[in-house]
C-alpha cells in the first residue's frame, strides 16, 4: 500500500526540467501584468479580431480603470467587483484593474438567466457590476434585492479595431432590434468610456497578504445544487499559474501565442489562459465565443502555439467542414480539461497538428489544476496524469483520509498551495470537504503503480445497475471509438428490475447512420454485459455548459 511517507511514485515520471517543488510569489496577482509590461512593454499582449494591444497599452488601460474604481467609484479593499463579459479586451482590463484596486473579483457567466445572476450577485455581496451592453436589461432586473449600486456598461465595439468599431452598432441593432441601449444615470448606469476618461494612468497596486486576502470568489458550476462561492486567494492563483508554467517547460518567454477560445470567466480559462499568458508575456488571441468558423479564421490569421480547450472544442474543429489540412500545424501544446478526453480525439488532433494534446484535471476549488499528463514525456491516455509540483494526491475511502491500496477505486483527495481557502459564508460545507489541507474532490478514481490517476466519474454519476457499479466514462469511451459517433454521454435512469439501467445519448457525425442494434453489438464486444447501454437516444446535440461539459443533470431531467 502506498502511503504519504513513501516516495511518491509519480515523481520518477517528471521531466528532468520540472522540479518537484518551487517557491511561489507572495504578491498581488495583478503584479503579473506589471512585471511583463515592465520587461516587454512593446510585446503584443492581446489581439481582438484584428486589434492589437501592447503590454504597455494594456497596463495603461488597467491603471486608468483601477484609479477610477478606487478614486471615482470608491471601491475599497475587499469589496466584490462582478464582471459579466465574454472574451474581449475589457474583460482582461476589468480583471487586472479590479485586483490592482484591491477588489475581490466575481466572474459571472454572460449566459446566466436573471434568477441565476441574482443569486450570485446577492450571495457574493458585489457592489459593482461591469457588463456587456447586450446584457444590461437582464442585469437591471437581476440586481433587485442585491447590493449592486452601479453597473458599468461596455460594448464589444469598445475593443474592436477601426472600422469594425463604427460598424458594430449597426450589426447589433440588426441582430437585437428590440434592445434598449440608452439608460438614465439615475438607474446607476455608467459608461465604460466615461469611467476610463476619469481614471488617471498613474501607478496603482493595492498591497495585500497573498495567503489571506481573496483575489476571487469563483462560483462552482451548480451542477449539483446551488453554486457555491469558492474563496481563492492571491497565493492560490499565483501558485497554480507557476505550477502550470513549470509543467509546460518548453514554453518560451515573450514568444508564445495563446488561443483564447475558453471563456476567461471560467476558472480553467482564467488560470491556464489569462494568468499564464500574462505570466509568460505571451500574446492572447481573444475569441468572444467558441465558433468553429471564427476560431479557424483566428488560427489561420495568427498561428497560435498554445491552445487550451475542452474536448468538445477539439471535436467541433476536427469535424468542421471548414477545417483544412495544415490549419493546426502551428499549435505545439494543447491541454484538455473540463471533461474526459476521448483517445480517438487526442490521436486525430495530434496527427493533424503535430503538437501535443494532453489531458489534465482540476476543479474550481483548486484554482483549478491539480493533475496533468507530461506534455513531453511518458504519458498514459485515458488518465488525468500525475500531480503537479507541490501537489499531493491520494485515493481515500468514505470515512478516512488514509490512502487505499493501489488500483482500488475510491475518492480522489488533493492537497497543495492551489487549494481554496473555503466556501464563501458556508463553514459547514467547507468542513465537509476540507480537512488538514486535504480537499475531497467528490470524484471517484484510482492510482496505478506509476502514480498515474484515472477518474471513473463523479460519485453522484455512478450507475448502480442490478448491484453492479457502472462508470459512465468507461461506457462513453467505448462509444467514442465507434467511427459514427461524434459525441456520447451516459447516465443512469430508473429501471423496475435493475433499480437503474444504462442509457446512452448519441450525436452522430454528419452523413453517418447507425442503429441501436449496431451500437449494442459494438459495446458488447468491448464491455461486460451489465455495462452495455439498454437504451439509446439519438440527438442533434447534447446540452453543454459554456465550457463544453455535458449537463448530465439536464439529461436526467429529460429522462
Amino acid at each position: 500500500m502506498w502511503s504519504q511517507s513513501d516516495e511518491r511514485p509519480w515523481l520518477r515520471h517528471y521531466p528532468f526540467q520540472v522540479s518537484s517543488s518551487y517557491e511561489y510569489p507572495k504578491m498581488n496577482v495583478a503584479r503579473l501584468l506589471l512585471d511583463s509590461a515592465r520587461d516587454y512593454p512593446n510585446r503584443e499582449a492581446l489581439d481582438f479580431l484584428g486589434r492589437s494591444y501592447s503590454y504597455k497599452e494594456l497596463l495603461r488601460l488597467c491603471t486608468k480603470l483601477a484609479n477610477a474604481l478606487k478614486s471615482q467609484i470608491g471601491i475599497s479593499k475587499g469589496e466584490r467587483l462582478a464582471i459579466m463579459l465574454p472574451n474581449c479586451p475589457q474583460a482582461v482590463i476589468a480583471y487586472y484593474a479590479g485586483l490592482m484596486a484591491g477588489a475581490v473579483i466575481v466572474m459571472t457567466n454572460p449566459i446566466y438567466t436573471e434568477r441565476e445572476l441574482r443569486y450570485q450577485l446577492a450571495d457574493s455581496g458585489a457592489t459593482t457590476l461591469i457588463a456587456l451592453d447586450l446584457l444590461v436589461p437582464r442585469a437591471l432586473k437581476a440586481r433587485e434585492g442585491t447590493s449592486i449600486k452601479r453597473i458599468i456598461v461596455t460594448s464589444l465595439s469598445d475593443g474592436l479595431p477601426f472600422p469594425q468599431n463604427k460598424l458594430y452598432p449597426l450589426k447589433r441593432r440588426r441582430e437585437h432590434p428590440g434592445l434598449k441601449i440608452k439608460y438614465k444615470a439615475s438607474e446607476g448606469i455608467l459608461r465604460w468610456s466615461a469611467v476610463m476618461r476619469q481614471g488617471k494612468a498613474e501607478p496603482i497596486c493595492e498591497e495585500i497578504e497573498s495567503d489571506r486576502d481573496l483575489a476571487m470568489l469563483q462560483y462552482t458550476g451548480g451542477t449539483t445544487g446551488q453554486p457555491k462561492g469558492v474563496m481563492l486567494t492571491h497565493a492560490n492563483l499565483l501558485a497554480n499559474t507557476k505550477q502550470i508554467s513549470a509543467w509546460f517547460h518548453r514554453l518560451e518567454q515573450a514568444k508564445e501565442k495563446f488561443l483564447a477560445a475558453l471563456p476567461l470567466f471560467h476558472v480553467f480559462g482564467l488560470t491556464v489562459l489569462l494568468n499564464l499568458a500574462i505570466f509568460k508575456a505571451g500574446s492572447m488571441l481573444l475569441v468572444p465565443r467558441f465558433d468553429p468558423r471564427m476560431v479557424l479564421q483566428t488560427i489561420r490569421r495568427r498561428k497560435p502555439t498554445v491552445f487550451p480547450g475542452a474536448p468538445t472544442m477539439y471535436i467541433a474543429l476536427l469535424n468542421s467542414p471548414l477545417a483544412r489540412e495544415g490549419d493546426f500545424g502551428s499549435v505545439r501544446v494543447c491541454v484538455s480539461g473540463a471533461a474526459p478526453l476521448p483517445r480517438e480525439v487526442q490521436e486525430r488532433f495530434e496527427q493533424q497538428s503535430g503538437g501535443r494534446l494532453i489531458e489534465g484535471y482540476g476543479m474550481t476549488e483548486a484554482s483549478p489544476v491539480t493533475h496533468c499528463n507530461p506534455v513531453w514525456g511518458f504519458r498514459k491516455s485515458g488518465t488525468i496524469g500525475i500531480p503537479l509540483p507541490d501537489t499531493e494526491a491520494r485515493i481515500v475511502g468514505p470515512d478516512s483520509l488514509d490512502p487505499l491500496p493501489l488500483g482500488e477505486i475510491g475518492e480522489l483527495a488533493v492537497r497543495g498551495p492551489q487549494v481554496m481557502a473555503g466556501y464563501w459564508n458556508r463553514p459547514e460545507e467547507t468542513d465537509a470537504v476540507l480537512r488538514d489541507g486535504w480537499l475531497r474532490t467528490g470524484d471517484l478514481g484510482s492510482m496505478d503503480d506509476d502514480g498515474f490517476f484515472s477518474i471513473m466519474d463523479r460519485k453522484k454519476d455512478i450507475i448502480l445497475a442490478g448491484g453492479y457499479n457502472v462508470y459512465p466514462r468507461e461506457v462513453e469511451e467505448a462509444l467514442f471509438e465507434h467511427p459514427a459517433v461524434k459525441e456520447a454521454s451516459v447516465i443512469g435512469v430508473p429501471d423496475d428490475y435493475r433499480g437503474e439501467t444504462v442509457k446512452a445519448y448519441i450525436v452522430l457525425k454528419e452523413g453517418w447512420q447507425v442503429s441501436e442494434m449496431q451500437l449494442d453489438r459494438w459495446c458488447r464486444d468491448r464491455l461486460a454485459a451489465f455495462k452495455v447501454p439498454k437504451r439509446y437516444e439519438f440527438r442533434d446535440s447534447l446540452p453543454l455548459t459554456i465550457i463544453g461539459k455535458v449537463l448530465k443533470r439536464k439529461l436526467k431531467e429529460d429522462a
